[in-house]
């Protein structure tokens, strides 16, 4: 058979098996990233079905998802966000890293991968999952809690210290001295505070240079400027997906909601082509081994989460219920801790990471909307006194309601001034332990 027909027949076996898999998560209610990555490892080497001419094309799908998923992430927050978040809970974000970082790090070391696969591993389990919990959020109608505002805050400074972190995993990995990684880290954070600066001052002006009324022109346009950024990001050592990143972020109002909504389909496409791309490079035989490390790792850093939401919750004065449903939403592992691992896997560091990294997202992905579930009411029969001390039930967001509704937030997220509407329409009783939904800091 011919090869391009064979890459055909590959490729739309590959898309319509994402799809069906799609459907069937969406059924079941949880994330389909787990899913994905199940099809990669049936589809890669020692699965089922190992593919053939269409790997390459694949690969470059991978790339293009990548960009897609910072690129989106970087448009659910504005310059102003970032430097509010970074001035209000800054100390959220230093528990957060220390918490979650520190069990990657002495796992790798206890399993004798030596320092940098001890950082490669630190920063899989301390980046929580933007996409998974920003979907848990609305599937669970919490939007327009008080509790919100503190997960979003803490995933922005996860997402802005990946512009820091991710250059310093690709020196790292790329075997370049001190010297070299000094200069690829002075770039980076060279790059992210103009593109901050000139976002925060000039913001509206490129977004009004960006505008268009034309669907088919405005997607080309953000479409191609993304691209553009990301490779000569990756020319200058920079992470790529840090270049994405911050196009997204220079981005606002409208332009930034109607290029949302124009690529959300390609992200969720080439998102997807990226995970099944990280599940082919990993043997199925592979994962047993260090099935027991994951578990473990997952254990741990499943605890410390929910510490630290619970944590960042308490510091922002949210009642004890808020404060577990807080820490229960940020265990949820996905997209940034697969880039991660996608990073160190294709510069040849140990072999075991990959399959561990995998392994221990699945996890994770799977339990976090769990948790998101049901860590507030599991906490609260465990204690007990909370539920005896205040019976009624805080109100939450209705199953209606819009998202973004009750945060203060715009379409996608983007903090709007002077919002405080409650999710699902007029005011509803407030119970004691409950305070009014607020937008987001």
């Amino acid at each position: 058979m011919h090869s391009s027909a064979v890459f055909l027949i590959e490729f739309g076996a590959i898309i319509l098996g994402l799809g069906l898999l799609g459907r069937l998560a969406a059924r079941l209610r949880f994330s389909p990233i787990p899913l994905y990555l199940l099809a990669g490892l049936a589809f890669g080497e020692g699965g089922l079905l190992p593919l053939g001419t269409s790997e390459e094309f694949v690969a470059i799908g991978a790339e293009i998802g990548v960009v897609l998923l910072l690129l989106m992430l970087g448009l659910e927050y504005t310059a102003g966000d970032l430097v509010s978040n970074l001035k209000t809970q800054y100390p959220a974000g230093i528990v957060d890293a220390t918490l979650n970082a520190l069990p990657g790090a002495a796992m790798a070391l206890l399993l004798g991968w030596g320092p940098i696969a001890a950082v490669v591993l630190a920063g899989i389990t301390w980046i929580s999952s933007s996409g998974v919990i920003a979907k848990v959020l609305g599937d669970l109608g919490r939007i327009g809690n008080r509790e919100t505002p503190v997960i979003l805050s803490i995933l922005v400074l996860e997402d802005l210290s990946m512009a820091v972190y991710l250059p310093v995993v690709t020196a790292l990995l790329a075997g370049t001295g001190i010297a070299a990684g000094s200069v690829t880290l002075a770039i980076a954070l060279g790059v992210a505070s103009v593109v901050l600066l000139v976002a925060v001052r000039y913001g509206r002006h490129i977004s009004r240079f960006v505008s268009t009324d034309d669907p088919e022109k405005l997607l080309l346009v953000v479409l191609g400027l993304t691209l553009v950024v990301a490779g000569v990001a990756q020319q200058l050592q920079v992470s790529a997906a840090v270049g994405a990143f911050l196009v997204g972020i220079a981005l606002s109002g409208e332009v930034a909601e109607g290029a949302h909504n124009l690529l959300a389909p390609l992200r969720d496409l080439f998102a997807a082509v990226f995970f099944v791309f990280f599940g082919l490079h990993t043997d199925p035989a592979s994962i047993p081994p260090v099935l027991l490390p994951a578990l473990a790792l997952a254990t741990v850093t499943t605890l410390t989460k929910i510490a630290t939401g619970w944590w960042a919750a308490r510091r922002a004065g949210i009642s004890g219920r808020g404060r577990w449903r807080a820490g229960g939403t940020l265990v949820a592992r996905g997209e940034f801790s697969i880039v991660i691992a996608g990073l160190a896997v294709t510069s040849g560091i140990d072999s075991d990471l990959g399959p561990l990294a995998t392994a221990y997202v699945l996890i994770l992905v799977v339990l976090g909307p769990l948790t998101a579930r049901y860590t507030e009411p599991l906490a609260l029969r465990l204690t007990g006194s909370l539920g005896r001390t205040h019976p009624a039930r805080e109100p939450e967001a209705g199953p209606g309601a819009e998202p973004g509704a009750g945060t203060g937030a715009g379409p996608e997220g983007k903090a709007e001034p002077g919002t405080d509407a409650q999710a699902g329409g007029g005011p509803e009783p407030v119970a004691p332990d409950q305070e009014t939904p607020v937008s987001r800091p």
